[in-house]
């Protein structure tokens, strides 16, 4: 039997962009793009229709943006992943896109190789945050005005964890995996793997993304 396809929904209002990822992704033969929406207004329907695994959901769309859409996914049973893609990487709807539920994100101009591993590595909830990914994520969460408050609540939320918890999500805060993270604790994989899961419901995050937002909320100086 061949590799499980992944099932991928293109969601973005510029026809040109999403027959340039349907040609792009073509050439993957792990992924199958199974539908597209040219607007977040389509996105619900989308994905009952087509039961994708992952959407690529574009954050600036003129009826309801992809920060409102990927919200909405987020509300469903058993969601596809979401990776916002952006022209920016200084983009604020990208925050609030990841605050919202959101797995990742993705420049426009990515080369398309990273394009298909950032959605294997969402597909497979090893998440993408590589530490270059997390420096901007911290560069976009600085300075906001709700800044303060997030990071009391954020400390509140991490107090309630365990020790080793404490010390795994700190290793998803800083963007490593599991396999680097089990390396660091001494741990196995499937006991890391464990620990996350155990993160994601203490925490009532939606994927490590939120889990790696919450660290870098509650570290910030007080």
């Amino acid at each position: 039997m061949g590799a499980v396809s992944i099932r991928v929904l293109l969601v973005d209002d510029d026809p040109l962009v999403r027959s340039g990822l349907r040609m792009m992704l073509a050439g993957a033969a792990q992924i199958e793009v199974v539908g597209e929406a040219d607007d977040g207004r389509g996105v619900l329907a989308a994905v009952d229709l087509h039961r994708p695994d992952v959407v690529l959901m574009d954050i600036r769309m003129p009826q309801l943006d992809g920060v409102a859409a990927t919200r909405l996914l987020r509300t469903q049973p058993d969601p596809p992943a979401v990776v916002v893609l952006t022209t920016f990487d200084a983009d604020e709807y990208v925050m609030r896109a990841l605050r919202a539920g959101a797995a990742g994100f993705l420049l426009k101009d990515t080369p398309p190789p990273e394009i298909v591993r950032a959605i294997e590595l969402v597909h497979a909830g090893d998440g993408m945050l590589s530490p270059s990914v997390t420096r901007r994520l911290i560069a976009l969460a600085a300075g906001d005005d709700e800044e303060a408050v997030r990071a009391e609540r954020a400390r509140e939320r991490l107090a309630a964890l365990t020790t080793r918890e404490h010390e795994v999500a700190l290793a998803v805060g800083a963007g490593h995996a599991n396999a680097d993270i089990a390396a660091q604790l001494h741990m196995s994989v499937p006991t890391v793997k464990a620990h996350v899961s155990r993160l994601l419901s203490k925490l009532d995050a939606a994927n490590r993304v939120q889990i790696a937002l919450l660290v870098q909320d509650a570290t910030r100086a007080r």
